[in-house]
């Protein structure tokens, strides 16, 4: 059942080298126990390399990784009658965006050795030419909404 009022989206602040406000939800996202100077060097270090190795603009860089990993379609897990259907469902831009942002950390964490703004370098680098981990997430969320089409049927 879905809730009855949604609270209004607070306007998120741009970040301050970039004037982006995709890379500053980003930075939140990459921000662990309050250190956001951390997790922006981080990022601002990573976006360095991403310029560096690439020679296009950084931010055109990340916006592309974020477009490439974020899913189109997921299945969401729906009750009929004492049996639970995964259902296809198609995913929110919001939802989209911050799945893309989620995966594509994780990616990066799990990533071997060097540095972390190397590790994220490296897979926003991927994430953008349709590569690595964040985007294998996402064609595995497509595949398994694709074998689930049966029950789209039950969409709520």
């Amino acid at each position: 059942m879905p809730r009855r009022n949604r609270p209004e989206k607070k306007p998120t602040v741009p970040d301050a080298k970039y004037n982006s406000e995709m890379l500053a939800r980003f930075i939140n996202k990459i921000m662990e126990r309050g250190k956001k100077s951390t997790a922006t060097r981080l990022v601002y270090d990573a976006m360095e390399i991403i310029g560096e190795r690439s020679g296009r603009d950084p931010i055109d860089t990340f916006d592309t990784a974020l477009r490439n990993a974020g899913p189109m379609i997921e299945v969401k897990p729906r009750r009929v009658g004492g049996a639970t259907y995964q259902v296809p469902v198609e995913v929110d831009p919001v939802r989209r965006v911050s799945l893309a942002m989620r995966w594509i950390l994780a990616a990066a964490k799990s990533r071997p050795g060097k540095t972390f703004a190397i590790r994220l370098a490296d897979e926003l680098l991927d994430a953008s030419r349709n590569q690595g981990n964040a985007i294998k997430r996402r064609e595995d969320t497509h595949k398994m909404a694709d074998a689930n089409k049966a029950f789209a049927h039950y969409r709520w």
